[in-house]
C-alpha cells in the first residue's frame, strides 16, 4: 500500500521503499496493538460456550428413567406379584438404562478425534468447536502467510535483446542487489546466487532510499530501481515496448516490476512477487468440495489481492483487500450478522481480532502467538490443507459422537420395556449394558484411521 506525507502507518508495518520519518501519535493503551488485544479480549468473552449433547440428553433422561424404575416396582406389586420380583424388574430397568454409554460417547470420540488431529499436526480447542466448524457456510482467508509464502521471490527476468540476455542480466543485478539489506534485493540476489554462486563485486555501492541503487561492475555503471528514477538519471534512456509491456503484465497481475540499467540504457525488467503456496489451490478447491463459501481478506492493495485470487480460484466479488486489523474482525461480524456461519484462517497479529470473532477460528503455524491463542483450532504446518483435513476431522468427530449418542440412547429406550416387563433380570442386563459402553469405545477408534 502506498503511502504519502500525512498518511497513518502502524507498528510493525515493513516498509520496503526507503527511509520514513514517522510521529508517533498514540502510545500505550492507544496503539492499534493495543487496540488489537482489546478487540481480541472482547471477541473471547462473547463467544458462547456450547454445551455437550450428552449433558443435555442425560439431565433428561436420568430422571426419567428413575420414575420408570419407581413405576416397574409399583406396577409389579400392584399387579400380585412378590417382592422379590418386583424389585428383580425395577433393578434392571436401572441397570439396562444406565447412562454409561452415554457419558462416554462425548469424551471417548473427542480423546481420539484430537489424537489424530495432534499426529496429523492439527490442535482442536475442545468440544464446542466440533460444533462450530459443521455450521460453518463461509471460510475468510488471509492472504500473506497464509495463502501466499509471505515472503518476496523472483518470479520473472525479462531482458532486452539487444542489449543483454536474461543469464548476464540476473547476474549483474544480483550481484549490485548483494550489497543491499531490502527485501526485493534479498529476492533478486537468492535467485542469482541459484544460476551462479559467483556474484561480481560491486564497487561505490549506493542506496538512493527506496528509489532504487546503484553502483559500478565489470566496468559498467549500473542502477536497479523505479522506471522513474532510472529515466532521471539518465533523460535518454527509455524502455522498448518489450519492457514496458512486461511490467504493465506484471503490474495487473499485481506483482513488482524492478528495472535494470547500466551505462545510460534501460536493459531489463526483473519481477518480485509473494508466491502462492503450492497447496493453496488444491485446498480451496477442496474447501468449494465441502460447499464452503471461500472470501479472500488481506491488507495489501487491491491488484495483488485479485492476482492472488485468481490463481487460487477465489471470486472476484469475495476479495476484500486495503483492511486495517479492526476492519477484519468488523467484516467477520457482518458476515455473522448476515445469518453467515464464519470460518477465519490467519497467522499474523493482524488477523487475532477476527479469528477470535469467528465462528471458527484457524491459526497458521508459524504465526504469531496472539493469533494461534485466539483461534479454536492451530494447524502446526503452514499448509492450508490442514485446514481442509482440519474441519473434516472436526466433522467426522462430530458426527461419530452423534453416533454413540444416538446408539446409547436408542438402544436404552429400546432394552426398558424388556427389562420392565421381566424379559430381562439384572445379570443380562449388565452384560448388554457392558456391550453398549463397548460399542461406543470401538466406534470412537473409528477416527484413528482418519485421513489414511
Amino acid at each position: 500500500v502506498e503511502v504519502s506525507d500525512g498518511d497513518s502507518v502502524v507498528g510493525a508495518t515493513l516498509n520496503l521503499s526507503g527511509r520514513l520519518v514517522v510521529r508517533a501519535t498514540r502510545v500505550g493503551a492507544q496503539t492499534q496493538l493495543a487496540q488489537v488485544a482489546r478487540l481480541v479480549t472482547e471477541a473471547q468473552h462473547g463467544k458462547a460456550q456450547v454445551q455437550r449433547l450428552a449433558d443435555r440428553i442425560s439431565a433428561v433422561f436420568v430422571p426419567v428413567v428413575l420414575v420408570l424404575a419407581a413405576l416397574t416396582l409399583a406396577g409389579w406389586l400392584v399387579t400380585g406379584h412378590s417382592m422379590d420380583q418386583a424389585m428383580t424388574a425395577a433393578v434392571a430397568v436401572l441397570i439396562i438404562a444406565c447412562p454409561c454409554a452415554l457419558g462416554l460417547a462425548t469424551p471417548t470420540a473427542l480423546l481420539v478425534g484430537t489424537g489424530r488431529g495432534a499426529q496429523l499436526g492439527i490442535l482442536i480447542r475442545g468440544p464446542q468447536v466440533l460444533e462450530s466448524s459443521r455450521l460453518i457456510d463461509t471460510i475468510v482467508l488471509d492472504k500473506t502467510g497464509t495463502i501466499t509464502r509471505g515472503e518476496l521471490r523472483l518470479v520473472e527476468v525479462v531482458a532486452d535483446p539487444d542489449h543483454t540476455d536474461p543469464t548476464e542480466l540476473l547476474h549483474i543485478a544480483a550481484g549490485l542487489e548483494d550489497a543491499s539489506a531490502h527485501p526485493i534485493a534479498r529476492a533478486i540476489t537468492a535467485a542469482g546466487r541459484e544460476v551462479n554462486p559467483d556474484l561480481p563485486e560491486v564497487a561505490g555501492f549506493l542506496d538512493s532510499g527506496g528509489l532504487g541503487v546503484s553502483g559500478r561492475l565489470r566496468h559498467r555503471d549500473v542502477a536497479i530501481g523505479r522506471r522513474g528514477w532510472l529515466v532521471d538519471r539518465w533523460p535518454d534512456a527509455q524502455p522498448s515496448p518489450l519492457l514496458s509491456q512486461a511490467a504493465e503484465q506484471a503490474e495487473e497481475r499485481g506483482q513488482t516490476p524492478v528495472w535494470v540499467g547500466w551505462n545510460g540504457v534501460i536493459v531489463g525488467v526483473l519481477v518480485v512477487a509473494d508466491t502462492v503456496r503450492d497447496s493453496s489451490k488444491a485446498a480451496i478447491d477442496q474447501l468449494h468440495e465441502l460447499g464452503l463459501r471461500t472470501m479472500l481478506l488481506t491488507g495489501d492493495n487491491l491488484a495483488a489481492a485479485h492476482a492472488v485470487a485468481e490463481q487460487v480460484g477465489i471470486d472476484r466479488a469475495n476479495v476484500i483487500a486495503e483492511v486495517l486489523p479492526a476492519g477484519k474482525a468488523e467484516l467477520i461480524g457482518r458476515l455473522r450478522k448476515d445469518g453467515h456461519r464464519v470460518a477465519m484462517v490467519g497467522d499474523g497479529v493482524n488477523d487475532a481480532a477476527a479469528l477470535a470473532s469467528a465462528d471458527l477460528g484457524l491459526a497458521i503455524g508459524g504465526g504469531s502467538d496472539v493469533a494461534i491463542e485466539a483461534s479454536d483450532l492451530t494447524l502446526v504446518r503452514p499448509d492450508l490443507l490442514l485446514a481442509v483435513q482440519a474441519i473434516r476431522l472436526s466433522r467426522d468427530t462430530l458426527g461419530t459422537i452423534k453416533v454413540n449418542l444416538g446408539w446409547a440412547f436408542g438402544y436404552n429406550v429400546a432394552a426398558i420395556p424388556l427389562a420392565a416387563l421381566g424379559f430381562l433380570n439384572p445379570m443380562i442386563a449388565g452384560a448388554a449394558m457392558a456391550f453398549s459402553s463397548v460399542f461406543v469405545v470401538t466406534n470412537s477408534l473409528r477416527l484413528r484411521r482418519f485421513g489414511r
